[in-house]
């Protein structure tokens, strides 16, 4: 009987992802083609082909759907990282973890959230708190590839000045209006702040 209850309860939570992932994606699309502001919850319910009932279980509003989107990025990008080489500076580790992630996301769409993101107060306010959730993990994946705790300082400070890199990149790339694609922008930032760390010699480069 327990098995029975575990399955069901693992089906109904494999349900509730899929329908939270369906939703997103039914919003994001919306977002893109309709514009934030022009886009209702009602038209998202049905894009995402559930009442508004059921639409209200997962979200109570548009920004929430936002935020959700977000969610899963210091997870992806703590993966990211524990999947690179440790023959690489972990400096080069976050980069190309960074990249990784990058190549995951349709740049056209990623570059209209971005600009919403901007949008106003609040969506500001949740997009600069994303940065320090991906500090964080970022910090807890190089401290797994690394675990001598001598370096955990050095690997706090290279996981803050890397996702500051990411952030410069970011900007740049939405400035330009995705003239390029963002892959191009985070390589130079970490280029140009290798060179202003002057590091090539050291626990940065080696």
């Amino acid at each position: 009987m327990r098995q029975n209850q575990s399955k069901q309860e693992g089906w109904r939570e494999k349900k509730r992802r899929e329908t939270l992932q369906r939703i997103t994606g039914a919003a994001l699309e919306l977002f893109v083609d309709k514009g934030y502001e022009f886009t209702t919850l009602d038209a998202i319910a049905e894009a995402a082909g559930i009442s508004v009932r059921t639409f209200f279980y997962y979200f109570t509003s548009k920004e929430e759907i936002l935020a959700a989107w977000q969610k899963d990025l210091p997870a992806s990008l703590q993966a990211a990282i524990l999947a690179q080489p440790t023959d690489q500076s972990p400096l080069d580790v976050t980069c190309n973890a960074h990249l990784q992630l990058l190549s995951n996301y349709d740049t056209d769409h990623a570059l209209v959230i971005d600009r919403i993101l901007r949008s106003n107060e609040q969506l500001r306010a949740n997009n600069q708190a994303k940065f320090l959730r991906l500090e964080a993990a970022a910090f807890e994946a190089l401290c797994e590839l690394w675990p001598q705790s001598e370096r955990r300082k050095a690997l706090r400070m290279i996981a803050m000045v890397s996702v500051g890199a990411l952030r410069i990149a970011i900007d740049a790339w939405a400035e330009e209006d995705g003239k390029s694609p963002p892959g191009d922008y985070v390589r130079q930032a970490f280029a140009d702040l290798k060179a202003g760390l002057n590091a090539s010699k050291g626990f940065w480069m080696t």
